[in-house]
């Protein structure tokens, strides 16, 4: 079972965070911040794994560094599990439409941290998060797990359903690239090392 816990302490954050690959998709996750809860929930339903984070912030600053300290110890989590990242498919992609909303969400778990996202927001927040926190959340993932990711936005109007397909894309193209190949016991880099 490919599983690991992370606490992550700073002067701004304090946060917890398990994570199983093989999972139900069963995300139980309390930041402080609803919308990104739920966003997460999200993440870990489309990708099928069990996550449970636990994080406490500096709310009363913005919601800044526990969004991004989040993305952090999640991608370490994720990091932990997969170990030498022996017999993974290393790479994956999803196109996840939310109504008139459509996605793409590419990953390579390259060890090269990349963040690619192709998309301005019009709307500078959604309720009391800052819509630009979505590749803040990201760029801590990537750096954390060394790996590069490339978000475009095809169509959509309504921030919500833009940045809930994005998410779900993710968790999709995630749970494909972190997924084993029956019968393969290789790290799958030509260097040997990823």
């Amino acid at each position: 079972m490919r599983e690991a816990f992370i606490e992550r302490k700073t002067g701004e954050t304090k946060i917890s965070v398990y994570v199983r690959l093989e999972g139900r998709g069963e995300g139980k996750i309390d930041t402080g911040i609803g919308f990104f809860d739920h966003m997460l929930e999200n993440f870990s339903r489309h990708g099928l794994f069990d996550i449970r984070v636990k994080a406490a912030g500096d709310l009363h600053v913005d919601a800044h560094h526990t969004v991004e300290d989040t993305g952090i110890a999640l991608g370490e989590a994720f990091k932990r599990a997969l170990g030498d990242k022996r017999g993974i498919k290393r790479a994956g992609f999803f196109i996840f439409p939310m109504d008139e909303a459509l996605s793409l969400v590419s990953v390579d778990i390259s060890g090269r941290p990349f963040v690619n996202f192709d998309y301005r927001f019009s709307n500078p927040k959604l309720g009391e998060f800052d819509t630009e926190l979505v590749k803040e959340f990201l760029n801590g993932f990537a750096r954390s797990l060394a790996m590069t990711v490339h978000v475009k936005v095809f169509e959509g109007e309504n921030t919500h359903h833009i940045i809930e397909s994005i998410f779900k894309a993710f968790g999709r193209a995630m749970k494909e690239a972190v997924e084993l190949i029956p019968g393969i016991n290789e790290i799958p880099s030509t260097k040997g090392v990823i």
